[in-house]
């Protein structure tokens, strides 16, 4: 006799999403958008990834921040979002609502005490004392028409210390036309065991209100403390792109959003598909670099290393789960280097079009893993150079062949490069300035492409210089580069001990993949 259990739930749940990188993200240390970004952000988040709620700023704390609000909703006003639109503010006798109003939105995420000890020792008040507080704003919030939701700060410890104050906190407000009631574990101390139980109690006691829960990631548990507050009755949650937020950060979106789709059957309104580029143009705002491994967005995550499991794919995906990389707007890709086996390179060699027998595969799969014991970074745009390198013969033409060059530079003067490329047979010369030597060398060569050849020159959007994995800094350095080319985008990369000679000949390396894709289609 065997037993099933289903891995999802099977009642599906609404949960709403209100993002809250732009208030308590940029509470990150070292983090402060300025108000074109914040606009761009929110733009962006609601738009395109179409999240519930927008946590927008705090009220009162500066210039900027009111200029970066108004931005923000005026924009969202004309779009029909102003609703979506929120503000933390405070108990403070309406200068909060002045504020916000000021900016023009008319949500607020009234902030109160959750616990008693934060009411007591920081507001120096009774419990009696900070409800009538409450009251009056709320009061003076629904005159002024302004929504209405409250922030129990606090709260996790509340439940955990004094939970007589939370409920005598929220029996005096659940019947004042509170939209939302939203619980936060402002220091990030609960397991999912207590969000569990302490959720529970909240809503069988209030089964009429709704209720957000607000994770904070201290001991690497926000995912999994949010996930427990919507198995226990939560209809909102709160999270941040990237994680961001103070302290160790919150609940990153991208996670959130994957988990309860796969995990708890649950529904959102979030665009999938735009998550990969919504986190990287937090990354580009915010200074905070999205490490490799992180879940949905991390630059390795769809990459298969070990030879194993690309043959694995081979057979009906045996390596592969829900996290499927278009879902997400991306690729699976596999990993060049030591562990590579003939798998791994045959997927890439499909990407690029080129197919090897086996004897040549085992060649060019000794000569990667050769590579990958001296920390060499392979990648697939230098799969034909190994190839040609392996076999002896090419299986990219070299069309576009660097004959010399001469950069030069002085101070006081800009940079002067002189190029002689031969591209197809054809022998270019061409000189230039530039601001700095790389700079006048690419000028050049765009000089050739552009007015001798007549053809559009690639855009180059990334450069990245390091010292290759295991180096030393008086060994090589490893200059990556990234060129968009016709709506592709090209990475190439080389080593040499000097800067601007690598960049050169990643470089030229991308002028023949692009060179033999353009005469190839003629």
């Amino acid at each position: 006799m065997s037993t099933t259990v289903s891995d999802k739930p099977t009642r599906q749940v609404q949960i709403e999403i209100m993002d809250t990188t732009l208030r308590d993200g940029e509470q990150t240390s070292g983090v402060s958008f300025v108000p074109h970004e914040k606009l761009m952000i929110a733009r962006m988040l609601l738009d395109e990834l179409n999240v519930d709620r927008l946590e927008i700023a705090s009220a009162r704390v500066s210039d900027g921040e009111l200029e970066a609000a108004k931005y923000i909703c005026r924009w969202a006003k004309r779009r029909g979002y102003l609703n979506k639109v929120e503000v933390l503010g405070f108990v403070d006798g309406g200068k909060s609502l002045d504020w916000i109003q000021s900016a023009g939105g008319h949500v607020i995420n009234l902030l109160t005490k959750g616990s008693y000890r934060h009411c007591t020792e920081q507001l120096k008040k009774t419990p009696q004392e900070h409800l009538a507080d409450v009251l009056d704003v709320v009061k003076m919030a629904h005159e002024r028409g302004f929504d209405v939701n409250v922030y129990l700060e606090d709260w996790s410890n509340g439940m955990k210390d004094s939970p007589d104050y939370v409920f005598l906190l929220m029996d005096g407000l659940r019947d004042c036309g509170i939209k939302r009631f939203m619980l936060p574990d402002t220091l990030g101390v609960l397991n999912p065991l207590q969000v569990i139980a302490y959720f529970r109690k909240m809503v069988k006691r209030y089964p009429d209100l709704h209720f957000d829960f607000h994770a904070h990631n201290d001991y690497d548990l926000a995912v999994s403390n949010v996930l427990a507050a919507v198995l226990s009755g939560a209809k909102g949650l709160h999270t941040a792109i990237n994680g961001l937020g103070e302290r160790a950060g919150n609940a990153p979106l991208a996670s959130v959003q994957a988990i309860l789709k796969d995990h708890f059957n649950a529904i959102t309104q979030i665009n999938e598909e735009k998550l990969n580029d919504v986190s990287h143009a937090v990354e580009s705002y915010s200074g905070i670099a999205i490490p490799p491994n992180k879940p949905i967005v991390g630059s390795s995550v769809f990459t298969q290393v070990a030879g194993v499991h690309a043959d694995g794919d081979n057979k009906n995906n045996l390596y592969c789960n829900d996290l499927l990389p278009e879902r997400f707007g991306r690729k699976r890709e596999y990993a060049l280097g030591k562990a590579s086996g003939k798998a791994n390179i045959r997927k890439n060699l499909e990407e690029l079009g080129l197919e090897l027998s086996e004897e040549a595969m085992k060649k060019v799969t000794q000569r990667i893993i050769e590579l990958g014991d001296k920390k060499e970074l392979v990648t697939q745009d230098d799969l034909p150079y190994i190839v040609s390198d392996v076999l002896k013969h090419t299986n990219i033409e070299e069309k576009v062949v660097l004959k010399s060059y001469m950069v030069s530079t002085a101070y006081g003067l800009k940079p002067i490069a002189g190029v002689k490329l031969e591209v197809n047979g054809v022998l270019f010369e061409e000189n230039a300035t530039g601001d700095g030597q790389f700079d006048a060398f690419v000028r050049c060569i765009r000089h050739i492409y552009k007015e001798k050849l007549g053809r559009k020159f690639p855009w180059l959007s990334n450069y990245n210089v390091s010292i290759p994995p295991g180096g030393r800094t008086d060994a090589l350095v490893q200059t990556v580069i990234e060129w968009d080319f016709e709506g592709k985008t090209y990475r190439t990369h080389a080593l040499d001990a000097d800067q601007t000679e690598a960049a050169i000949k990643a470089t030229i390396k991308m002028l023949n993949i692009i060179e033999n894709l353009y005469t190839s289609v003629e």
